[in-house]
């Protein structure tokens, strides 16, 4: 309740997550983002079922036995199959049966007591006027209508479907067997609907979508229609039991089983869906939460053949110096001119390390890079950064806004450098989706995707919090309580007035009120400001806190920058006792001592370094059994690639990650970013396939 109280009263996850851990119990950003989208769903169904109490009252059938059950229903699907008799139908079969007037020959079928032949019981209802011209035409009528009834019955979809999803198969067939495609595995394929994973659903839909399978659902029919027979057929009546029976194969086949294959289906494809969403929102955050190269001047070589390879110079600061073309590759080849222009580079900017883009012509890119490394008398060192989404911001409106004189390759280079300075502020300029470490993106909710991977963004870059003075409007637009105009705004005003001196400043920025400072005062920092405590993750609705905890333990808040107080923690004996007397709460407390001892520490810091290269293998020196350091690329379900410096990346199997357990999923022991050690098992150079495994 008290969790659900903050969210309504507009605070943002990551400042519950953060400033609110008393409130909450110390809930992370993930529990708290499962709950909101939870508490959404549950709303959305209190909604759904009160328009589905009007809807059945309006029409004077809502029984009290009715409404306890439509109360009492967990989820949409329960509420739409109570709802399903009464919700306003188009004309079907049975609602033409109806209007003939066949409904009590129907109720007199149901009953199973008549002892008269079916034609006879049905010749009364033969009526020039309502256009029953016979017996037989009659009896048709008013079997559809005992179809449809079945067929609305809650309790017999809730088992039909739950025994189609225990017990029923996907199965896929190829549309044409002799045409070749990715999708060959599937064209023969049956699997457990209950067993099957995420990755294979989507994978069979894109089939589908794409027209090379045929997907059906096959159901344990035989039992469904001993079941429904059960229900149904109440007495052993000689004159009933045969036309029963085919009106629950005709109600099955025709009304439950179309419409309970679609269910499943949507229910497999959300399941999948969600699954991969959580992986690419995952791997998302391990590639923003990457560290950050600090203190070098970057070359950014975004490579490629025809059009020569863009080189940007990007200072410590991400400050371009030089931007430059080459052409080293084909079909110009001029690898010598090539190598003067990077010697002068490196040594007019003192360059120390080259961020290579992994586009096409990266392998040829390299050959050079390492070739001019063997020739240079100072150290450099380079790194195979992905291009993901980097021709997406170079031709973006912020791309053009932050430099109007570039090209598009130029953009594009000093992205590729300024992505090893500092990932998460290069990042959050693409959009999630172009990043690309997922699986099946375009087949995905599009609008859940985004949702994710923008909540995934938001958390990473609140826990990291950003430099007031620095912070691009891209970056500040995803601090908590920021929004696009709010984010250009600060940035105007510092262009306006000089630098921020104090957090305070930022309630004289336009259009940022009260409540969006609290939510985001606490994440923007300020070194060399008026305030020392301005600079850590303390939120000024604590500095009286603070600064009262300083001066009890005989300090001032000036030793904040000198780096005194790294043993503070084991300076405060009694945590309950001191957060009474100082009025704050005890988790508070020891935040704000975690902070002062370290403060604005990154927590990006503790994150493995990307591995720096100075030479360079190929895919025909890699050997059976060789043991290499790579970088792990993107994490999928049945594994995750990893790359070892040969341009393709290889896939270790979820089989292959460990044998110290059994492993689920590879979330599980790997994530994007991981620096591992891997063993070559084999290398297939004409498919461009090499197979690793970390079972060393």
């Amino acid at each position: 309740e008290a969790t659900i109280k903050l969210i309504d009263e507009g605070n943002t996850i990551p400042f519950i997550a953060r400033y609110r851990k008393e409130v909450t119990g110390s809930l992370n950003d993930e529990v708290l983002r499962q709950f909101h989208e939870r508490l959404l769903y549950l709303r959305n169904l209190e909604e759904k079922k009160a328009q589905v109490l009007a809807s059945i009252a309006e029409q004077g059938k809502l029984t009290t036995e009715l409404r306890n059950a439509v109360e009492a229903a967990a989820t949409m699907v329960a509420v739409e199959d109570l709802y399903r008799p009464y919700r306003p139908k188009r004309r079907t079969r049975a609602t033409i049966a109806k209007e003939k007037g066949l409904e009590s020959l129907a109720n007199i079928l149901l009953l199973q007591m008549t002892k008269k032949p079916l034609e006879e019981e049905a010749a009364d209802y033969i009526s020039e006027e309502k256009g029953v011209g016979s017996a037989q035409e009659a009896l048709e009528g008013a079997k559809d209508i005992l179809a449809e009834m079945i067929s609305d019955s809650a309790d017999y979809r809730t088992y039909i479907r739950k025994l189609t999803m225990n017990e029923g198969k996907i199965i896929s067939k190829a549309r044409d067997e002799k045409e070749k495609s990715v999708y060959e595995n599937y064209y023969d394929y049956e699997e457990a609907v209950s067993k099957i994973p995420g990755h294979r659903i989507l994978a069979i839909n894109r089939g589908e979508k794409e027209k090379f399978l045929t997907v059906r659902i096959g159901a344990p029919e035989e039992k469904i229609l001993r079941y429904l027979e059960k229900q149904v057929i109440r007495r052993d009546n000689s004159q009933t039991k045969e036309l029963l029976k085919e009106v629950i194969e005709d109600s099955y086949h025709r009304l439950i089983a179309p419409a309970i294959e679609r269910e499943v289906r949507n229910e497999l494809t959300e399941k999948a869906e969600d699954g991969g969403i959580k992986i690419f929102g995952k791997n998302l955050e391990q590639l923003l939460m990457q560290p950050p190269i600090t203190g070098r001047v970057v070359l950014g070589w975004d490579p490629a053949f025809r059009t020569g390879c863009k080189l940007a110079v990007v200072d410590a600061t991400g400050k371009v110096l030089d931007t430059v073309v080459i052409y080293p590759t084909e079909p110009q080849k001029k690898i010598a001119e090539a190598k003067s222009v990077l010697k002068r580079l490196i040594k007019k900017y003192n360059v120390t390390l080259i961020s290579l883009g992994n586009g096409t012509a990266s392998r040829e890119s390299e050959m050079v890079i390492v070739d001019l490394l063997k020739e240079l008398d100072s150290r450099v060192e380079y790194v195979i950064v992905s291009e993901a989404g980097a021709s997406v911001y170079s031709a973006s409106k912020l791309a053009t806004e932050e430099f109007p004189e570039f090209d598009v390759g130029q953009r594009s280079a000093a992205s590729i450098a300024r992505r090893l300075q500092d990932p998460l502020a290069e990042l959050v300029k693409i959009d999630p989706k172009a990043i690309g470490v997922g699986q099946y993106q375009h087949d995905m909710n599009q609008k859940k995707l985004s949702d994710v991977l923008g909540g995934t963004v938001e958390d990473c870059v609140n826990r990291v919090g950003v430099d007031l003075n620095t912070a691009s409007a891209s970056l500040l637009e995803y601090i908590s309580g920021i929004n696009k105009t709010i984010a250009r705004n600060i940035v105007a005003y510092r262009e306006a007035n000089g630098r921020f001196k104090n957090r305070r400043q930022l309630l004289k920025v336009p259009k940022l009120g009260p409540k969006a400072y609290e939510q985001c005062a606490g994440f923007m920092r300020i070194s060399e400001g008026d305030n020392p405590l301005d600079r850590t993750s303390v939120h000024p609705e604590s500095y009286g806190a603070a600064e009262e905890l300083l001066n009890r333990l005989g300090y001032t808040k000036e030793d904040i920058l000198n780096g005194k107080l790294s043993g503070l923690a084991r300076q405060v004996k009694d945590y309950k006792k001191m957060s009474e007397e100082i009025s704050v709460g005890e988790i508070t407390l020891r935040d704000i001592v975690k902070e002062l001892e370290k403060p604005g520490r990154d927590p990006r810091d503790e994150m493995p370094k990307p591995i720096l290269r100075t030479d360079v293998l190929e895919m025909k020196d890699l050997k059976e059994g060789m043991i290499l350091k790579g970088t792990v690329r993107n994490v999928i379900d049945f594994g995750a690639f990893v790359d070892i410096g040969v341009h393709q990346d290889g896939l270790v199997h979820i089989s292959q990650l460990t044998d110290k357990k059994f492993v689920k999923h590879p979330m599980e022991v790997v994530s994007v970013g991981d620096v591992v050690d891997v063993k070559v098992m084999s290398v297939d150079l004409a498919k461009k396939r090499i197979k690793l495994t970390m079972k060393l």
